[in-house]
């Protein structure tokens, strides 16, 4: 009875957000939270959320017990249990029921509402020097394959490059932080890439309107002509996420042009980040992507800078989510990957957060354990996205990696 009374206290919290509206343009959608045998309804209608005194016909339902949701209740609350989407992909103790369709089209709603209830303060870090000005945006055309490709990236600083690769659906943006970053731009040459389909690097005129899939070799095609036109040296190779994925697969095909790798959130196998509504006519994708990708970053990041993350996946083109899924989700296999890296040639540094569920610290110590040599660090309350979720707290974890790559490298 307690969990429920502190979570109807939590929901009020959401009568009058000032975001809710403009995540839910035209939705009309009843919720109905289970506690244990107690149940409290909601009704939202164009942003605004009301206590429903009825329980019946509702669109979605979300239901555990009592000691489930007094965890959600924690501050702060234990991985999996701190976002509506953690709740549906990964933690049993949830049953979440409504129709797929009417799931995703309430996502972008209970992925705030989550927010709201979940009641954690942000993590306190040094504010860092950072100056937007130093960061210099240019285009570069690089021949792949024989096909010219507008290739847009940003760079600041001198010294020892490094290459930022980006998460899947997203682009360069998510290294502002770092190239914005005063201390860092003393020492290194910082390099953020927006890769073909992405940001404001256009599809090749040879692109026919077909359905974009990435694909490991496409990839690996595309990071190599980086590195050798735009790069132009060895350097420290740094991704997020799907570009982590390629840190380890550049590390095992292209270690020569490498100084070595720092893999941010490395998958083992990512095979559940696929959702059939990240490009259906049937939802709004800027919406549905955006919160999606929300509720996998830590209830301890400064709420400003999550919200700002995922703003980045309300802009990706139509398809272009999914399709690098093609390569995180169906083709990149850890296991098969790992063995291929030598560490002592190429020194590469795992980086995982605790509130991630979709490359999880156990993924990175199973990658660890095929990788000799390698060094993996759990970073305590983080999530998927560290880079530009909690940059001022990130940066000590980034800094050691680094330096790690730096002092190992030949």
């Amino acid at each position: 009875m307690a969990a429920h009374a502190e979570l109807i206290k939590r929901v009020t919290r959401a009568v009058g957000d000032p975001e809710l509206p403009r995540l839910t343009p035209g939705l009309t959608t009843r919720i109905s939270l289970q506690v244990g045998s107690h149940t409290s309804s909601l009704a939202v209608e164009d942003g605004v959320v009301a206590i429903d005194s009825t329980s019946d016909n509702a669109d979605v339902t979300l239901s555990a017990s009592e000691i489930a949701w007094e965890k959600v209740m924690q501050v702060p609350p234990p991985a999996t249990y701190h976002s509506f989407t953690a709740f549906q992909l990964a933690n049993p103790e949830f049953t979440l029921s409504g129709t797929p369709l009417a799931i995703a089209q309430a996502r972008p709603a209970l992925e705030r509402l989550f927010e709201i209830i979940v009641s954690s303060p942000a993590i306190v870090s040094p504010k860092l020097d950072r100056n937007i000005e130093q960061v210099v945006g240019r285009y570069k055309q690089v021949e792949i394959g024989g096909v010219g490709h507008d290739i847009y990236y940003e760079e600041a600083g001198a010294g020892i490059p490094i290459l930022f690769l980006h998460t899947a659906g997203a682009d360069g943006r998510q290294f502002l932080p770092q190239l914005s970053d005063i201390g860092l731009a003393r020492s290194n040459r910082l390099i953020a890439v927006d890769l073909p389909f992405h940001g404001r690097s256009m599809p090749p005129l040879t692109w026919d309107g077909s359905p974009y899939q990435l694909t490991t070799e496409l990839y690996l095609s595309w990071c190599t002509a980086i590195l050798e036109q735009i790069v132009g040296e060895r350097a420290i190779v740094i991704g997020g996420s799907m570009g982590a994925a390629m840190c380890m697969v550049l590390a095992a095909e292209r270690p020569e042009r490498m100084l070595g790798a720092v893999a941010i959130e490395p998958p083992f196998k990512s095979k559940g980040r696929r959702n059939p509504f990240q490009h259906n006519v049937n939802v709004h994708g800027s919406l549905h992507n955006s919160a999606y990708v929300r509720g996998i970053m830590s209830p301890l990041s400064p709420q400003a800078e999550r919200r700002r993350a995922s703003w980045i996946y309300s802009q990706g083109a139509p398809g272009v989510y999914p399709g690098d899924l093609s390569f995180y989700s169906d083709e990149f296999d850890g296991a098969a990957v790992g063995p291929k890296i030598d560490a002592k040639r190429t020194p590469i540094v795992l980086l995982s957060g605790t509130y991630d569920y979709s490359a999880t610290p156990a993924d990175g110590a199973k990658l660890a354990d095929l990788i000799p040599g390698s060094r993996h660090v759990v970073m305590e309350g983080l999530g998927h996205f560290p880079m530009c979720e909690n940059p001022d707290y990130f940066r000590g974890f980034l800094e050691d990696a680094i330096r790690f790559v730096e002092d190992n490298a030949d």
